[in-house]
């Protein structure tokens, strides 16, 4: 089970939302790249960004920043004789020619999450072009998904689109319960293992992480088909220490998922 630090951008700096409300935002750090290499020192295996002006503008916006994390965890591979250690990120990726630049600069996974619903077209499209790097993120609420930084809902069912993109042959879904997501009030394991049981390719759960019970209990259905969790504001917030968190994630689950 993998804990995945956040690093949610505005502005250039590292900050956490309530419920994707940009009114709502908490900075926590000016530098990300700094950011970056802290939970590479606490033991992250993987990184997750979200480029938020440009999930909200519909193009990049945080380029400089994710360039600078990039270069960061470069460093910290070579530095510590690590082969890779995987970035994804997503945020108003809307076209072939972002994704093949973030590839380029070693960005691992691109995230698609408004495009793909809207856009169904070009998920397949990206998914032929840079096969074993597109990720689908699934924000919902009840079931149905939501699409524009969580401020619209597309009536469409969570495992209707899922199987679709399946199909598609996208690498993995982040799935985010977004009435959870920066409120700390427990992972919606029910409904992330429901999704889980639908699909054959990985979810990685999102919104709503708060302890090390939340961790714990993931672990529990880990059999599912869930390979990580997005660790947000637990994380910056110390509610869950992210060493010692994925030092119990690999105590419960060593040989899963092998």
């Amino acid at each position: 089970m993998l804990l995945i630090p956040a690093i949610d951008l505005k502005d250039g700096h590292c900050v956490r939302l309530k419920q994707g409300d940009m009114e709502l935002a908490t900075v926590f750090s000016e530098d990300p790249a700094e950011m970056a290499l802290h939970w590479l020192k606490q033991g992250a295996r993987r990184l997750h960004l979200v480029d938020l002006n440009g999930a909200f503008a519909g193009k990049p916006k945080n380029e400089a920043a994710v360039k600078s994390i990039l270069q960061v965890v470069q460093e910290f591979a070579v530095d510590n004789d690590i082969d890779e250690i995987p970035v994804q990120l997503g945020g108003g990726i809307r076209d072939l020619d972002t994704i093949e630049r973030y590839l380029d600069d070693g960005i691992s996974y691109i995230i698609v999450g408004t495009a793909a619903v809207k856009n169904p077209g070009f998920l397949h499209d990206a998914c032929g072009a840079f096969p074993g790097h597109i990720i689908v993120g699934l924000d919902a609420k009840d079931g149905k998904v939501a699409t524009d930084g969580w401020s619209k809902m597309s009536g469409h069912e969570v495992i209707d689109l899922a199987t679709k993109f399946e199909a598609y042959g996208v690498e993995s879904i982040i799935y985010t319960d977004i009435g959870r997501d920066g409120m700390m009030g427990g992972i919606n394991i029910e409904a992330t293992v429901k999704l889980a049981q639908a699909v054959r390719i990985p979810i990685i759960a999102s919104g709503g992480l708060h302890n090390l019970g939340d961790v714990e209990a993931l672990c529990a259905v880990q059999e599912e088909g869930i390979e990580g969790v997005i660790c947000g504001r637990s994380i910056y917030e110390g509610t869950i220490d992210l060493g010692q968190a994925q030092a119990r994630a690999d105590e419960l689950t060593e040989g899963d998922l092998a």
